[in-house]
């Protein structure tokens, strides 16, 4: 049987946690809200990588989410979202399809969460969030998929 929660597991998913929570906290003002960008949403594409991007952008997102203005709900859904769009992406071969799961999951769940606890027009949120999570996972995380991909053997076991 195979060890999945090895120390090069646990170093992977601890450093993804870690860099998706500084890259948040880098840019705090444009992470949060109706109108958001998080850089950090380029880093989505790590699950085709290694599975240990799933618990690390888990993890990376729920400490972000702390400081979200939409409290604990933010912390639980938000987070929650994220990690449904990294399982999901961790099965994706195509490799320009690998941001939509991110960008689709998040724009409804935060669209929702703007909805019901801030008050905002669904639609318009759904249509925010969705436009700020396609530039980072799309213009910024393509790139970095070309970049990681050109090295992976290096950097990732295989799976």
């Amino acid at each position: 049987m195979k060890k999945v929660f090895t120390v090069r597991f646990m170093a992977e998913a601890g450093i993804i946690a870690a860099v998706y929570f500084a890259l948040t906290m880098a840019v705090a003002p444009i992470s949060y809200g109706q109108l958001q960008m998080r850089v950090s949403e380029a880093l989505c594409i790590l699950p085709f990588f290694t599975p240990a991007a799933i618990p690390g952008l888990f993890i990376g997102c729920l400490l972000a989410n702390i400081f979200s203005f939409l409290g604990i709900f933010d912390v639980v859904f938000g987070s929650l979202a994220t990690l449904v769009a990294a399982l999901i992406t961790h099965y994706i071969r195509k490799k320009w399809l690998l941001p939509l799961p991110s960008v689709v999951v998040n724009a409804f769940a935060v669209g929702a969460l703007l909805y019901y606890l801030a008050e905002l027009p669904f639609w318009l949120s759904v249509l925010y969030v969705g436009a700020g999570q396609a530039i980072a996972c799309y213009a910024l995380g393509m790139p970095l998929f070309f970049l990681l991909n050109k090295h992976k053997d290096r950097l990732f076991i295989k799976r």
